[in-house]
């Protein structure tokens, strides 16, 4: 399991480049929603983004270790009710921690930073808190909500529509792990997806990478690993924004969208996890815009 572990912390995670046009085939119905080909994208996402503003989900009675956006999303309070079917995943739900820890106290000043409005002070590290508990708590989090937003448009994300796992057709992305493909391997953005929210969800389950018991320390290779599940999770949103955003907009989704991504980019800038000049490639200026922004 060791040897297992360190593996997956470090995989070289390939990125290629294409030049070829991008493929698309779609089907339609009188009560679907239009397909993202029927809906040309014809503003850059950035210029997108700076049209809308971001959400502030009101709070009901989600459960309770779920973030205010996450609860909106999943209660269906912003107007989403996801969508069920055989790619949208349960959310993740944390082993419950008990009162006055560590976990239980960073779960609960989390959502009431995020209830407040402000995400930039939602995503600090609390004084006097460890920065590995903090950075655990939070990945979990962004799991849920990208699980949710990328569940309520799979449907138009087909192995026909997208037969690639592209973010614009510069980016390509190919997916490696240490057990089923240890070498990088192409595959459609479903297929590529499925594969790594399972790889994520497996290593947040993992007690030697994400230990839930008192005393006892995160692994070395921690950081490394939250590093490249950060960086992997992204992937999702770059999709969705460059291959989808036509059917975001059309379901009136985009301010949960904005709000959700904003809180990601705020978060890794926050605690300098992005690695490499071309870490945010196709929606650079989307993410300085945000920046500038708050």
């Amino acid at each position: 399991m060791a040897s297992f572990i360190t593996t997956m912390s470090v995989p070289t995670d390939p990125i290629v480049a294409s030049t070829a046009a991008a493929t698309t085939t779609s089907t339609s119905s009188v009560a679907a929603p239009p397909s993202s080909s029927q809906l040309p994208l014809s503003l850059s996402p950035t210029a997108l983004y700076n049209t809308v503003q971001t959400s502030r989900c009101p709070l009901t009675e989600p459960p309770s270790y779920l973030s205010p956006i996450v609860r909106a999303l999943k209660t269906g309070t912003c107007g989403l009710t996801p969508p069920s079917n055989a790619r949208t995943r349960a959310p993740f739900k944390p082993r419950s921690a008990a009162k006055g820890t560590s976990s239980y106290q960073l779960r609960q000043f989390a959502e009431a930073t995020l209830g407040s409005g402000s995400l930039r002070k939602a995503v600090m590290l609390p004084e006097g808190e460890d920065l590995n508990e903090w950075l655990a708590v939070n990945v979990v989090d962004f799991y849920n909500q990208i699980n949710l937003l990328y569940g309520s448009i799979t449907e138009f994300c087909s192995p026909q529509s997208c037969p690639e796992m592209k973010a614009t057709d510069e980016f390509e992305y190919l997916w490696q792990d240490s057990e089923n493909f240890k070498r990088p391997t192409k595959m459609s953005a479903p297929e590529y997806i499925e594969h790594l929210m399972s790889w994520v969800q497996s290593n947040i389950d993992n007690e030697q990478m994400f230990p839930s018991r008192l005393g006892v320390p995160f692994p070395k290779a921690f950081t490394s690993l939250i590093r490249q599940i950060f960086k992997r999770l992204y992937r999702v949103y770059a999709h969705i924004y460059c291959h989808h955003y036509p059917v975001v907009v059309h379901l009136g989704l985009e301010p949960h969208l904005n709000t959700s991504f904003k809180h990601y980019v705020l978060f890794i800038d926050e605690h300098r996890l992005a690695s490499g000049k071309d870490f945010w490639g196709p929606l650079g200026d989307l993410v300085e815009s945000m920046l500038r922004s708050d």
